[in-house]
């Protein structure tokens, strides 16, 4: 068992331990926050509250703790709590850490038995007036959106089945609809996924359950206006490598990929599944949309599972310039009586895929995803690939056209959320975390908010965090009139 945190990529850098709720009002801005921009950046920060019982142990195991950047008339307040799930309790009660390797309970001490595993860390997701906190492992979290406490595990009114819902809903921005899957839905290692939709108002109206050619990560998924698409990528489970304290998840290069898609408010049984090629792996969806009888999807693909900790798993760490990446387009046609991809390059490596909330599996034209310049050395270690972005892209669909903001040497940059602009033509706006080193494993944040059409352009205003972050994971942008809405609701209510 570790005494202390221990002195690896997974702990140190921006993954280094803060363990700290705090709260700021009036934060420092230079330049001027357009006066459009007015809501919440809710942002989800892994962070352990004890050290681990396994030396390489990572980030991804952090408890969940939700942040939030309010944005009122130019002032900006910050607050940050943990999630209070059953397992922050229940390891807070011991003081120390009752559970044991990533997403295996069969590692985890006595006293953890029989409590819910799920850190809540991923990210949050505003839907129907409420604000939960995900991660892919468990259920979801509501918490609440002005004072930041866990109101609890969110199960749809008892009307979940799955045990697990996805880090990566899908909104409708016409209808409201939230879709959403759950995979291991059955429990560990299980090939059962259930696809799931919750109306306007968060009710859940449909919940069906289909099986995976084989028990795969899957963290994201993608809708169309008709339809909706689920990616088997081959880093798999395997409950004996669990009985026996293994990892959880393993890559293997010699497995096919699929793509699954069936009528989003059909039967599973209209599921096709087309086969891509083997090896390669992806964790975000930039967006999807039909063109006739064909579905295209947008995402980054790798030749190899990005994470370093898999990579260990699975014996194999290819440097990074030697692995196959790229921003590709996958198109599947329903019209053809047949299984095949096609595929076509769209831009440069990269990841963490962002489009205006509008464009949701419609045909789009602009798109924003996070990068590495491989000339901006030396990277910031962050995150769960050991390494921090550096770099924006902006792509535009339509002329091929890749607009770039580099940062300096020894920043960094987290995923950022798109702000609609109130005025017609205006691409709207970006709002990111950007670190700075300031020492030796020593950094200060701020908070940019940039021209989303002129990302090459200094931000037009930057918040500054008096304290340290830690890596964020995803984040979301709630404009101020739904959190009033909300607020609200739950005054009438009570």
């Amino acid at each position: 068992m570790a005494t202390g945190f221990p002195k690896t990529p997974q702990f140190t850098g921006l993954n280094t331990p803060v363990r700290v709720e705090w709260e700021a009002r009036d934060l420092e801005v230079e330049g001027e926050i357009p006066a459009e921009i007015e809501g919440a950046f809710f942002r989800a920060v892994p962070d352990p509250a004890h050290p681990p019982l396994f030396e390489d142990d990572h980030y991804l195991s952090g408890d969940g703790m939700v942040s939030r950047f309010l944005f009122k008339e130019g002032r900006v307040d910050h607050a940050i709590k943990y999630v209070r799930t059953a397992r922050y309790e229940a390891e807070r009660k011991a003081r120390r850490a009752l559970f044991g390797r990533y997403r295996n309970h069969y590692t985890d001490l006595p006293d953890a038995k029989g409590v819910d595993r799920t850190l809540a860390n991923t990210t949050p997701v505003w839907h129907a007036g409420r604000l939960f906190m995900t991660k892919e492992d468990g259920r979801a979290y509501e918490v609440d959106p002005d004072t930041l406490e866990t109101i609890g595990q969110w199960d749809f009114h008892g009307g979940l089945r799955s045990e697990t819902m996805t880090a990566h809903v899908r909104i409708d921005p016409d209808t409201g609809e939230m879709f959403f899957f759950g995979y291991e839905a059955g429990g560990p290692c299980s090939r059962d996924v259930a696809y799931c939709i919750a109306d306007r108002n968060g009710e859940l109206v449909s919940e069906q359950w289909f099986e995976t050619p084989y028990c795969a990560l899957m963290h994201d998924f993608a809708i169309t206006e008709t339809h909706a698409i689920f990616p088997v990528f081959p880093t798999t489970a395997d409950l004996d490598r669990l009985k026996a304290g293994g990892d959880h998840w393993m890559h293997d290069p010699e497995l096919d990929s699929w793509i699954g898609v069936m009528p989003r408010y059909g039967k599973v049984e209209e599921m096709r599944w087309f086969k891509g090629p083997k090896g390669v792996s992806s964790y975000h969806f930039m967006n999807a949309f039909d063109e006739g009888s064909r579905i295209h999807l947008d995402f980054g693909v790798s030749s190899t599972n990005a994470f370093p900790f898999i990579q260990v798993t699975s014996g194999t760490k290819p440097p990074m310039h030697e692995r196959r990446s790229g921003l590709f387009r996958w198109t599947m046609d329903l019209s053809r009586n047949s299984d095949e991809i096609e595929q076509r390059p769209l831009g440069p490596p990269g990841d963490m895929p962002r489009i205006p909330d509008a464009a949701q599996g419609r045909p789009y034209r602009i798109g924003y995803y996070c990068s590495i310049n491989p000339e901006g050395f030396p990277l910031v270690v962050g995150g769960p690939v050991e390494a921090m972005f550096n770099r924006l892209f902006r792509i535009d669909h339509e002329t091929g056209n890749v607009d770039v903001m580099d940062l300096p040497p020894g920043m960094s940059i987290s995923e950022p959320v798109h702000i609609p602009a109130a005025r017609e033509g205006r691409e709207g706006w970006l709002m990111m975390v950007v670190d700075r080193p300031v020492g030796e494993d020593e950094f200060r944040s701020e908070v940019w908010i940039v021209d989303a059409g002129n990302i090459a352009a200094d931000p037009v205003a930057k918040v500054k965090v008096p304290v340290q972050l830690r890596a964020q994971v995803h984040g979301w942008w709630v404009p101020a009139t739904e959190l009033e809405k909300a607020k609200a609701r739950q005054e009438t209510a009570g």
